[in-house]
Formats: structure tokens, C-alpha cells, sequence
């Protein structure tokens, strides 16, 4: 008999534990090789733990457990072999005669059960007389006629009972009582935590905040919508936009893309840009890596591919590592207005909010038009207040008038006259 000892992998650098968060599989249980036992959490993502061999398992730690990275979770005795899939009736080719009769009853049973379903829950004359006057619907009453249908008695009953108040039909929220749910921090949720505290205490965090009209991006996406699609196979979003706006401010203001490394300062010559993303496990920032390279098919393509990984829950911390300035989109949950907080190591990060149709005055003249506020957290220690305004005009410029977007932030006219 041998036995394969499968040990928890390193997920990453500096990580020394994870959680188990859920097994796939049990103690008896006979695997193949490269198939899925458990999901575990680390400190950044949620990873999967393979069989390394087929056979038998026998699992050495339950959910919820925190293991050392490097310890035994799982021992699979190699002398069970699994079983050879059986062929299933639907592979085996059978006559002609046989399936057209197979078919038939089919179809027969089939239609025999529409009848019952059809006839389910279907009120008597008297019944339904009785319920229009006392305003009650099918679904409050369980029919004990034939085939389900609900009978003058099954109604007189009901109402005799008491039917639940339209309140406790539509409600869904409260129910009374003192019940409580105590749940244990996930790993991730722990370190997402000690971080946030520790921006909040470590750095000088300051928010200034501007409003951009959207007009000009909506004229432009809804212009260009179905072709972008057509050409590039992606939609085209707001996100990309404040991407590519954002990779041409940094070129403007390098503090904003650099931070403090003990007592220097690391500017960096490329910009590295989480897009923070809602997962089923909590806040993901993944990063899209040299964004001032990329176009904006090429940054909406690239986005899409982070928020699928995401939403599978297959981010791994390559995906989430580095990063030199950050996007959080706040709108989406219809946040109006916000401080977003700093991602640590970094200096900065740009909050988006809720677009809203306002009034404003244009040229003397009150109109219209969609707005959207959007804030600019900085770290006072390396970034100046000129800087962090000047930053967020310059976004502001280049989302009001896209075009600006292909020059460096300037006008075609200013680099025509080389200004």
C-alpha cells in the first residue's frame, strides 16, 4: 500500500498559513489524479488544493481549521483505483423501432403531467367566487380536490385560519425574535481589516474631491457603442476611460505614482493600475499591469478577464501584486460620494461615484447634465496639495474632452502651435 502525503502549497511570498475554507471531497472518498479537494484562503485569494495521485483519501483537517503552509492535510492511499466510468443508455445505440416508441411515451407521460400541473391549484366555480370577494390568490391555499384543485371548503377554511396579512406576504425583511449568527472572520476579511487600520494610522490620508460633466464620454459611447463592440468584442465603459485618463495625469504628477520605501522614494516610469472588484469573498484589486501601454479595447478586454477570474473565484496574488495606483468604482452601488482608502503600499487612489443628472450653469445658462463627483485620497507625506488638485483637474480635463486623452493631456491646437 502507498501512501501520498499531499501538503499544504505556499500561496505566496511571506504567507505562512491559510484556512481551509471548504472540502470538495471527504475522508473515503476515491479521487484521480489533478482533482479538486478543497478550497483554502489565504491571506489574498482563495486557491484549490489538487490530488496529487488517485486513490483514496483520508482528510486531516476540517473547515475552518488554520494550517501551516507545508503541513499534511491529506493522505491518499494509492492502492484504490477509480472506477472506470460505466457507459451510459444514452451512449448505447439502440433500434430505430425502440427509440420512436421511447419517445412516444415519453411525450405521453409528458403531456400527462401538464394536464396535472395545469389542473393544480385551479379554483371550482364556488371557490373562485369566494376568493375575488375576499381578494385571496391561488397561492395562499393548498387545494385538496382532485389533481390539486382547491375546493369551496379549502377556502372557507383558509379564511376561517387566518390568511397572512399583505404585510407578511411582502415583507421580507424582520421576522422578530433574538436569534444571533456568530461567524469567524475569513482569513482574507482578518488581513483586509489590519490593513485598512493600519493606512488609517501609518499615513497622512487626506481626500480632495472634484465633479466631472459626462456628457462628452456618453455623446462618445453612444456614437460609437455598437462598433467598438463590433470590432473589438467588448463593451465599452466608463472604467476605461477614467483608465486611460488617469495613466496620462500620473505622466503629469509622478508623486501621485510613487511611494515611500523606509526613507526613499520610489518613483515609478509605469503605471501598474489596480481596478478594485466586488467578489463573492470580499473586495478583490487586481491589477492591470503597464495600462498607459494599453488602448481602450485593450483596457476594457483586460478588466472583463479580471472580473470573470474574480467572480470564479480564481485570482491568484500574482494577479493582485504590485500595483502603483488604484481605482475603486463606487457608483455601481449608487454611492454618491465617498473617501476612499488608500492601497497600501501605494499613495493614492481615485474613487468614482453615481452619476447624476444636475443643473448646471453653462455659458450663463442653466442645463442639465450627467455628473459624477469623484474623490482623490492621497498621502500628504509624499504627495503636496498642488499635486493632488492638480491630478484631479487634469483627470477632470481629459474626461470632459476626450480627445485631450491623445495628447499628453493637451488640446490638438496646443501641440499644433507647440505649446
Amino acid at each position: 500500500m502507498a501512501i501520498v502525503e499531499l501538503k499544504v502549497p505556499s500561496p505566496g511570498e511571506s504567507i505562512t498559513e491559510v484556512v481551509i475554507a471548504r472540502w470538495v471531497k471527504n475522508t473515503g472518498d476515491i479521487v484521480e489524479k489533478d482533482e479538486v479537494l478543497a478550497e483554502v484562503d489565504s491571506d489574498k485569494a482563495t486557491l484549490t488544493l489538487n490530488a496529487e495521485e488517485s486513490g483514496k483519501i483520508e482528510v486531516l483537517a476540517a473547515e475552518g481549521d488554520t494550517v501551516k503552509v507545508g503541513q499534511v492535510v491529506v493522505k491518499i492511499d494509492t492502492s484504490f483505483k477509480p472506477e472506470p466510468k460505466a457507459v451510459t443508455s444514452s451512449e448505447v445505440e439502440k433500434p430505430k423501432v425502440e427509440v420512436k416508441a421511447e419517445v412516444k411515451k415519453v411525450e405521453a407521460v409528458t403531456s400527462s403531467a401538464v394536464e396535472k400541473s395545469y389542473a393544480s391549484g385551479t379554483p371550482s366555480i364556488s371557490a373562485a367566487k369566494i376568493m375575488a370577494e375576499n381578494n385571496v390568490k391561488s397561492a395562499q391555499i393548498n387545494g385538496t380536490g382532485k389533481d390539486g384543485r382547491i375546493t369551496k371548503q379549502d377556502v372557507l377554511a383558509a379564511l376561517s385560519n387566518g390568511l397572512p396579512t399583505a404585510i407578511e406576504v411582502l415583507s421580507n425583511s424582520w421576522k422578530g425574535g433574538r436569534d444571533k449568527d456568530v461567524q469567524k472572520m475569513t482569513n482574507l476579511r482578518k488581513v483586509v481589516a489590519k490593513r485598512l487600520v493600519s493606512v488609517k494610522n501609518e499615513t497622512a490620508m487626506l481626500t480632495t474631491f472634484n465633479e466631472v460633466d459626462m456628457s462628452a464620454i456618453y455623446a462618445l459611447r453612444a456614437k460609437y457603442k455598437e462598433q467598438f463592440t463590433k470590432v473589438h468584442g467588448v463593451n465599452v465603459g466608463f472604467m476605461s476611460f477614467f483608465t486611460k485618463a488617469v495613466t496620462e495625469a500620473l505622466f503629469h504628477f509622478p508623486a501621485v505614482n510613487a511611494m515611500i520605501n523606509g526613507e526613499e522614494i520610489v518613483y515609478h516610469k509605469y503605471c501598474d493600475i489596480g481596478i478594485a472588484v466586488s467578489a463573492p469573498k470580499g473586495l478583490m484589486v487586481p491589477v492591470l499591469r503597464n495600462a498607459e501601454q494599453l488602448s481602450l479595447a485593450g483596457i476594457e478586454a483586460g478588466i472583463k478577464a479580471m472580473a470573470l477570474k474574480a467572480r470564479d473565484g480564481k485570482l491568484t496574488i500574482p494577479d493582485m501584486e504590485g500595483g502603483t495606483f488604484t481605482i475603486t468604482n463606487g457608483g455601481v452601488f449608487g454611492s454618491m460620494m465617498s473617501t476612499p482608502i488608500i492601497n497600501p503600499p501605494q499613495s493614492a487612489i481615485l474613487g468614482m461615484h453615481n452619476v447624476v443628472e444636475r443643473p448646471m450653469a453653462v455659458n450663463g445658462q442653466v442645463v442639465i447634465r450627467p455628473m459624477m463627483y469623484v474623490a482623490l485620497s492621497y498621502d500628504h507625506r509624499i504627495i503636496d496639495g498642488r499635486e493632488s488638485v492638480g491630478f484631479l483637474v487634469k483627470v477632470k480635463e481629459m474626461l470632459e474632452n476626450p480627445s485631450r486623452m491623445l495628447f499628453g493631456g493637451k488640446q490638438p491646437e496646443e501641440v499644433l502651435l507647440g505649446l
